[in-house]
């Protein structure tokens, strides 16, 4: 009887070393190690696009996006429990960069186990009053490079699937070329230049294709102009050949109606690619929406 209790006692202790030992070794390989899947993280619409573009068909790479479909540009955007739940469970998490998104020292301090990949790496950014400016995905060759960024990036983190993201990049980056050919064919040609845009989102858009944005409407977005400011852009517009305004999808176009009906300007409508579903329908988003910014620019300023 003593020979069995003491050899049960000696069964008993290696399984819970070995328990002990399985547990530690989750730990610390992470949630890779148990079962192989890779969770990615966007931190808004643009983002999302790339990712789900790069990933397509990876097996065992999720994509989700942070922050809700409406939200558009993260201009002082604060991160929500439902945000941080969802980094949570992330392995990886891409973002714009250049300032786009301010909590992301945050997310680094309280998310250590998350890597984060910096989109706009290497991009030379646009200044005004010494201020850089974020919106570098308007600009299809920043894209492109964001693209290239991204894809890099992916692939140190995650090596196990890295001939698959750059098969994805390379295939999406074609796309992106032709679609920055045909914009260019249509809109270099336009005898009109000169553009008052709604919010700062398109100066790289504007540089991309040679346009000059002689005045915005809100330098906040979601910030009625003062009656000053809007009188600013109203003697700006006056003496414009083409008076055409754009605003965004995003936000209201009170704004830009007064300055119409003091100016006699049209409005039509840009849209900075910053809102909609995350869904398979999204891969193709950027493409679509920028051809309709095409047709929108040519039908304004022709």
């Amino acid at each position: 009887m003593k020979f069995k209790s003491a050899l049960f006692c000696l069964l008993t202790a290696l399984c819970l070393m070995l328990v002990g030992c399985g547990a530690d070794n989750n730990q610390s390989n992470g949630k890779e190690a148990k079962d192989g899947s890779v969770s990615i993280v966007t931190t808004f619409y643009p983002m999302y696009i790339d990712a789900i573009n790069i990933t397509k068909g990876v097996e065992g790479v999720t994509v989700t996006n942070m922050t809700k479909p409406q939200t558009g540009c993260l201009h002082d955007y604060q991160l929500t429990t439902a945000d941080m739940k969802i980094l949570e469970k992330g392995d990886i998490l891409i973002a714009n960069g250049a300032g786009m998104e301010s909590f992301l020292e945050k997310v680094i301090k309280e998310q250590k186990h998350l890597k984060v990949i910096d989109s706009s790496r290497g991009i030379q950014l646009l200044k005004e009053n010494g201020e850089e400016n974020p919106h570098v995905w308007l600009s299809i060759t920043d894209n492109i490079q964001q693209i290239k960024n991204i894809t890099d990036q992916l692939k140190d983190a995650d090596p196990k699937h890295a001939e698959a993201y750059q098969a994805n990049a390379d295939a999406y980056i074609k796309k992106l070329e032709a679609l920055k050919k045909e914009m260019h064919d249509a809109l270099d040609k336009v005898p009109n230049k000169e553009i008052v845009t709604f919010h700062e989102a398109f100066p790289y858009f504007a540089k991309e294709f040679g346009l000059k944005i002689i005045a915005v409407v809100e330098r906040e977005p979601g910030t009625e102009p003062s009656p000053a400011e809007l009188q600013g852009v109203i003697e700006q517009v006056k003496p414009l050949t083409t008076k055409v305004l754009f605003t965004e999808p995003q936000y209201s176009p009170d704004a830009a109606k007064t300055i119409a009906r003091e100016t006699g300007a049209k409005i039509y409508v840009l849209d900075p690619v910053v809102t909609g579903e995350a869904n398979e329908g999204a891969i193709d988003a950027y493409l679509v929406t920028m051809r309709k910014n095409m047709e929108t620019l040519k039908e304004a300023l022709k």
